[in-house]
């Protein structure tokens, strides 16, 4: 993984917990610490693969709730962008491209030579 910044936490967790934790990362030979690490991950993973919790976040962003600094942070900024790109899609008026003029024939848009394709690769061209 690369060295990532790292940001202390402290919470409280019942007594009982803990000392599951303790015990399991001691029999793994692991810190508390890397135990609540590995866990957190797995479920941040888990929750972020549900579709379930996509929908919400999805419903939050396009409704301004979240920014998208959050959205980038939870899916990534693969993901995040594809949202952001739809978002702004949505927000065009009007939402859907529109052609300002009739589009040209074939003969125009290839300059007079149509290619066709045939099943055994060899290109065609109509006159």
């Amino acid at each position: 993984m690369g060295a990532e910044e790292k940001t202390r936490v402290d919470f409280n967790a019942p007594a009982s917990l803990v000392d599951r934790a303790d015990a399991v990362a001691d029999l793994d030979g692991e810190s508390r610490t890397q135990l609540l690490i590995e866990a957190l991950r797995r479920e941040l993973d888990e929750r972020t693969g549900d579709e379930a919790f996509r929908r919400r976040l999805r419903e939050a962003y396009y409704a301004d709730e979240v920014e998208f600094s959050v959205v980038e942070s939870v899916l990534g900024t693969e993901d995040a962008m594809r949202m952001q790109l739809l978002k702004e899609s949505l927000d065009r008026d009007p939402p859907e491209p529109q052609v300002a003029e009739s589009l040209p024939s074939d003969a125009a848009f290839y300059d007079g030579d149509v290619p066709t394709w045939t099943p055994d690769g060899d290109e065609d061209t109509d006159t």
